[in-house]
């Protein structure tokens, strides 16, 4: 759950498009596989089982710990973590590898063959366009690049939804889902559902706290960030102005991809 900007509305004010409440929904296990049967169409979802809620993953200490919005199994094999992703990045194709290599490091223990590893879908719902093309649907599983008949089978896939599509064919009960986490109205019985589901959760006093909490701690982390920023940039303005480095003094301030490269050169972290 990454979607700082997203938490900045107030508990009543927000929709399904929120990380935090849409975790909260998909805790409806037939909400949950429903909405996985619409995605993807082509499986049998006979059920789905939570082995964790919001399950949270971090496999030593030196490594960046991560909290998937909804991790869930179908009891056949196969586990899916679906996130909520309202402001789009370009770094989420790297994100999902990252969840990806994650994920497996749970699903096999110390001793087990390979061949046990799970079959997993890292699903993103996005409110914008990542890739440009206007699909609504965007899969990615590894084919050899010679020879396209000839699929790597490691199991994983990968698949972005985008919100704001207008291209690719996808069924309308897919489309109907889209339009609602964009925020446009529909009479679909599935979006009935959810409907019903958010303005349940609004309602939860305990996910109101939870709520508030998490949003209290995001913008003391933004203070905190804020500040570590200045102070970083005041230590590179002093650098560079001993080294008589005038101009990469103005630039720095005004681009910030420059303004990393320059954090590097002077070692500044």
């Amino acid at each position: 759950m990454e979607n700082t900007e997203a938490k900045q509305l107030k508990w009543e004010e927000l929709g399904i498009s929120n990380d935090f409440l849409f975790g909260k929904v998909m805790q409806d296990a037939d909400l949950c596989k429903e909405l996985l049967q619409r995605i993807l169409p082509d499986l049998d979802i006979d059920h789905v089982e939570y082995p964790e809620l919001q399950k949270a993953i971090k496999e030593d200490y030196e490594a960046k710990g991560i909290r998937l919005d909804v991790y869930v199994n179908d009891g056949k094999g196969t586990v899916y973590d679906i996130e909520m992703q309202a402001v789009t990045s370009k770094c989420l194709p790297r994100r999902s590898r990252y969840y990806q290599s994650m994920m497996d490091l749970q699903l096999v223990d110390k001793g087990q063959d390979y061949d046990t590893l799970n079959n997993s879908y890292i699903i993103f719902i996005c409110l914008s366009d990542l890739f440009g093309k206007g699909h609504y649907l965007y899969t990615f599983e590894n084919i050899c690049k010679e020879n396209s008949e000839i699929m790597l089978n490691d199991g994983a896939k990968k698949v972005f939804l985008n919100a704001d599509g207008k291209n690719g064919t996808v069924s309308e009960e897919l489309k109907a889902f889209l339009d609602y986490v964009a925020g446009k109205p529909s009479e679909d019985t599935f979006v009935k559902k959810l409907e019903c589901a958010v303005e349940k959760a609004r309602q939860n006093r305990e996910w109101r706290r939870e709520y508030m909490t998490l949003l209290m701690r995001d913008k003391e982390n933004q203070k905190i960030g804020e500040k570590h920023g200045e102070t970083k940039l005041a230590t590179l303005i002093m650098f560079l102005n001993e080294d008589n480095r005038l101009s990469d003094i103005i630039k720095a301030s005004q681009d910030e991809e420059y303004r990393q490269k320059l954090y590097m050169e002077y070692h500044i972290i």
